[in-house]
């Protein structure tokens, strides 16, 4: 096909023959078994979005800020009751704009659009300074790659890249390698898995099992999202792993010094986490409706099922 020749001569640009490098495909298997790695932020019935850009650190600011601001806060409320009614107003203003300055900061600028894999209409999606680019799935040129990187201090370090290429919607010659997630610390197994947790959604429906076969359920889907960290969710977890370790136990004494102090310092750090959490999901619905038309009626249910492909094949675009 046009598209995996176009895409062997730009890896052969890239790496120039010295790297290990798997081209990949939709319909053949790599022979690893499916599994995340922390960049997927939705995985419903009918679309998967990866996280894309620095749109992932949305919200740390105002954590860290509003985490503050409650500290005056609660200085403000131990003025006002001791009497000091003007020192309490002037540290709650201070306290509120910690709080909001950093959110509407973060809240009102564009949050960069996922990366999205449609299973109805089997494609990809990918926005760029307003631009709308697309791959159908079947067909698809994809490649997972490894280079390295050398610091002062972290010496010689080895990642792997996971590229697809798309084109410009309407402008099938303008085309782009698109890398899906980060590369850092990475491996080529790692990101062949990864593939292959795609190839399972798109291939075999939206709840497979470790193998990558279809199923009823949804438990490994679910699983494999845990992975991704999020700050809200860290108290939560740790609750999770002490109630995990109490019954192991038998009732016996299980809180050892460390998972004391794991459990305090992630329930200080619960409002800051919540907070963050709280700001980028505002930014992310935000975000949503940035899509273009022709791509948000496709993500409905009772959408349209046409492939912009197939759209502009109708126009006679040579693609």
């Amino acid at each position: 096909m046009i598209s995996l020749q176009i895409l062997r001569t730009l890896l052969a640009d890239k790496l120039g023959g010295n790297s290990p490098s798997t081209i990949l495909s939709a319909d053949q298997t790599t022979g690893q078994q499916p599994m995340t790695l922390g960049d997927i932020e939705e995985h419903t019935e009918n679309y998967l979005a990866l996280e894309n850009g620095e749109g992932k650190y949305r919200g740390m600011l105002t954590g860290i800020l509003g985490y503050l601001g409650l500290f005056f806060a609660s200085f403000a409320i131990a003025f006002w009751f001791d009497g000091r009614h003007q020192s309490a107003i002037d540290t709650f203003l201070v306290a509120m704009a910690c709080l909001l300055s950093p959110f509407l900061w973060e809240v009102l600028r564009p949050l960069p659009l996922p990366i999205l894999f449609n299973r109805r209409t089997r494609e990809l999606y990918f926005e760029q300074d307003g631009e709308l680019y697309h791959s159908p799935w079947d067909g698809i040129a994809a490649a997972a790659y490894e280079f390295h990187m050398v610091g002062p201090y972290t010496g010689g370090m080895r990642n792997a890249a996971l590229e697809v290429l798309v084109h410009r919607f309407n402008h099938p010659e303008e085309q782009m390698l698109l890398s899906l997630g980060l590369p850092i610390g990475k491996s080529l197994d790692l990101q062949e898995s990864f593939w292959e947790y795609l190839r399972a959604y798109m291939n075999n429906g939206p709840w497979f099992d470790e193998q990558g076969n279809n199923s009823a359920s949804d438990a490994f889907a679910k699983s494999q999202l845990e992975v991704r960290y999020r700050a809200g969710q860290v108290l939560p977890f740790t609750w999770q792993q002490l109630q995990e370790k109490r019954r192991a136990a038998g009732g016996k004494n299980y809180l050892d010094y460390s998972s004391a102090v794991m459990l305090v310092c992630a329930t200080l750090l619960y409002p800051m986490g919540a907070i963050q959490e709280f700001t980028y999901n505002i930014a992310k619905r935000r975000a949503r409706s940035r899509w273009h038309q022709i791509v948000s009626e496709r993500l409905q249910s009772d959408g349209p099922t046409t492939r912009l492909i197939d759209l502009e094949r109708e126009r006679g675009l040579d693609v």
